[in-house]
């Protein structure tokens, strides 16, 4: 019989994102096998569905960049010795040197299995190299993997392992129409959009997402096809106010009130996909996976993005036509109207899939339990 496990995942909070949609999927494969499953998070609006899906969540802040942290080392240790799991993950890295710092004082045949992630490229620090700190370390992509071989020369070969991030098909399904209501409501809101071309462009009012590069490709595809639209999908950054301002005011002055739309922060983004003609993908810093851009392709709508990190490897699998140089935005504009006029065929996505995924990062947790 197939032992049970029990796995404590860390990170700063529940709020949403990439890393918090990650736990939860793993904690809830998990769960569905018969592991035990916790998280220790600050908390955030996720909590409520982590817990129906079978898992503990500890209510414990270790996400402050703050050398005040290290007080949480003593109480960590403690934890782990009173609790006794069997693997110990690490997604962040402030909770990873909390965690790193109170296991390795530990008697090595009492602490658990340790496993980090590198969701991300991080700036390459030694506050950064954290996250190379477990018995194994997951890469979520070729260019992940690249990267840490690349800078971190500590983080042993031998101790990496792929885990492609991904999604189910049941969430994000082929050729997906949403509910007329749905339509109704959202056009009633946003009349523009109606009988209109859309090209979304999802994420957080943030520099890196590239809106300022987009508001002007946009202007010169209306200045060819009045029936373009464009669709801003994510809220203003708290911290970045002063660019929102920036973005709203550079769309007055191309003139481009009556064909674009500042969505906001929206939970409806494959209703969104689903009645796009075409998705963007323009951050100026090279993802380490790419999730906005995996879950439309998965759905059958084309994606546009800049060819560099984790999406250039999943649009070179299912969609190659909507690769474009970074930062050319004349070549960018010349795949955007190609991609709308003549898409090439979109590959049903058979790689990135939730399960590859769970399944992948479960069998690293028995691997270093049996090591």
């Amino acid at each position: 019989m197939e032992k049970k496990l029990k796995v404590v995942q860390v990170l700063p909070s529940l709020e949403s994102g990439g890393v918090e949609r990650g736990v939860l999927e793993t904690a809830k494969a998990l769960s569905d096998q018969g592991h035990e499953s916790l998280v220790i998070s600050a908390g955030g609006r996720l909590v409520e569905t982590l817990e129906a899906q079978g898992s503990k969540h500890i209510s414990w802040d270790l996400g402050k960049k703050s050398l005040s942290m290290l007080f949480q080392v003593k109480a960590m240790r403690r934890w782990l010795e009173l609790n006794q799991p069997d693997v110990i993950h690490v997604r962040s890295r402030m909770p990873a040197w909390v965690v790193w710092l109170a296991w390795r004082k530990m008697p090595a045949k009492k602490r658990p299995h340790l496993v980090s992630v590198f969701h991300g490229l991080h700036s390459v620090s030694r506050y950064s190299e954290i996250m190379g700190c477990g018995e194994r370390v997951i890469a979520v992509s070729e260019a992940v993997k690249e990267y840490i071989l690349t800078n971190y020369p500590r983080v042993s070969p031998d101790k990496i392992r792929m885990a492609y991030r991904g999604v189910a098909p049941q969430d994000f399904p082929r050729d997906y129409q949403p509910e007329q209501s749905w339509l109704d409501d959202f056009y009633e809101q946003y009349p523009q959009c109606q009988g209109k071309k859309i090209i979304t462009l999802p994420g957080r009012l943030t520099r890196l997402k590239g809106h300022l590069q987009f508001l002007p490709v946009l202007k010169q595809l209306i200045e060819k096809d009045d029936s373009i639209v464009g669709l801003i999908v994510g809220g203003e950054d708290p911290k970045r106010k002063h660019y929102a301002k920036e973005v709203y005011a550079k769309a007055k002055e191309l003139g481009l009130s009556d064909n674009l739309v500042f969505a906001g922060h929206r939970s409806d983004i494959r209703d969104i996909y689903s009645i796009s003609n075409l998705v963007l993908s323009l951050s100026s810093k090279p993802e380490s996976f790419g999730r906005t851009v995996l879950e439309p392709l998965a759905m059958g709508v084309p994606v546009v993005a800049w060819n560099h990190g984790g999406v250039t490897e999943i649009l070179r699998e299912l969609y190659p036509q909507g690769l474009v140089t970074l930062n050319d935005t004349q070549q960018l504009l010349e795949t955007i109207s190609e991609c709308l006029s003549s898409p090439a065929e979109i590959k049903e996505n058979t790689k990135f899939l939730l399960s590859t995924m769970t399944t992948a990062e479960i069998d690293v947790y028995k691997e270093v339990v049996a090591q």
